[in-house]
């Protein structure tokens, strides 16, 4: 008998619904997904599904954000050790292909394409999304504290568009590998121009913040 203290803990009853809603997902879609199938897969009664999350909704918004909460703390070390933008986009990519791999990739995928239809599933993607938005944006005002791009660029907004990038690029990865691949190295490319703007000697960086509030002027912003 091994030492009792080092045995997993048994997982609960509301653990094993959300774990069971996540691999229905897998397994047969969002299009699979009813409180028979994911109590098949957990195990359990159906009726459970209801008493602990009152409806499927309920369950399928319950396992987005608990899977989304539990990989965010997974790579959050990751993240925190991050020294440049290529880095960040290397991790990025890294993410990916241990998500798709695990499987997590296509539940995204799903619950996205459930919450184009299913106006209650939208809300905690959405929360989810942000979540891996909020990371990345940490990453980005920790890079640039000192950087002339700080001044320049709207560094929210900035980790919104690689979040989407990169949700883009899973789906995209699936219809397209080839397409997804070059989209990719192009955001390579994007990575090591920003290292290359922070790297910027003192009299470039106040050049480019000057061109910069000259364009602002000009156009009005």
């Amino acid at each position: 008998m091994g030492n009792p203290a080092s045995r997993s803990p048994v997982p609960t009853t509301r653990q094993r619904l959300i774990e069971g809603a996540l691999q229905t997902i897998r397994t047969h879609g969002i299009a699979g997904v009813s409180a028979r199938t994911v109590a098949a897969t957990a195990g359990v009664n159906q009726a459970l599904v209801f008493y602990y999350f009152d409806t499927v909704d309920g369950l399928l918004s319950a396992a987005c954000e608990s899977a989304t909460a539990e990989r965010i703390a997974y790579y959050r070390d990751r993240f925190a050790a991050v020294g440049s933008a290529k880095e960040l986009l290397r991790l990025g990519q890294e993410l990916h292909e241990t998500e798709s791999q695990r499987g997590h990739v296509a539940v995204l995928a799903q619950l996205l394409a459930g919450a184009q239809v299913d106006s209650r599933l939208a809300q905690p993607v959405r929360t989810a999304l942000q979540l891996w938005t909020a990371e990345v944006e940490l990453v980005l005002r920790r890079l640039f504290a000192d950087s002339p791009l700080a001044d320049v660029t709207d560094l929210a907004g900035l980790a919104r568009a690689v979040s989407a990038a990169f949700v883009g690029l899973e789906l995209y990865d699936g219809v397209d590998p080839d397409g997804a691949h070059a989209a990719t190295n192009a955001l390579d490319s994007l990575a090591v121009l920003l290292d290359l703007l922070d790297s910027l000697g003192p009299l470039a960086r106040r050049a480019l913040r000057a061109r910069t509030r000259t364009d602002r002027a000009g156009s009005g912003t």
